[in-house]
């Protein structure tokens, strides 16, 4: 099994709970198990503020590859995904 690297895109609160951070490159050893479940973790360790909205699956909804990641469900990543943390969004 090979190391696995992922872009990690950051959108609304969830940047700016990551000290302004647009992206990101997370990268998982190969001893590591590569999904979205591993990268919440990874992220949650990487950004103390943003742990709580990271880890809370109905606050912060992922997209791979633009595709939505229905909550509750894991997602295996592979070299070269495109990961967006998307934030609630509120307003009218």
């Amino acid at each position: 099994m090979t190391a696995t690297s992922v872009q990690v895109l950051l959108f609304a609160s969830a940047r700016e709970a990551a000290g302004n951070v647009s992206s990101v490159e997370c990268s998982f050893g190969a001893d590591e198990i590569a999904d979205t479940a591993t990268l919440r973790r990874q992220l949650a360790d990487r950004y103390p503020k943003l742990a709580p909205l990271v880890m809370d699956e109905s606050s912060l909804t992922l997209a791979v590859n633009e595709e939505y990641v229905p909550e509750g469900e894991t997602i295996v990543l592979k070299t070269g995904d495109t990961v967006a943390l998307i934030p609630p969004i509120s307003g009218g």
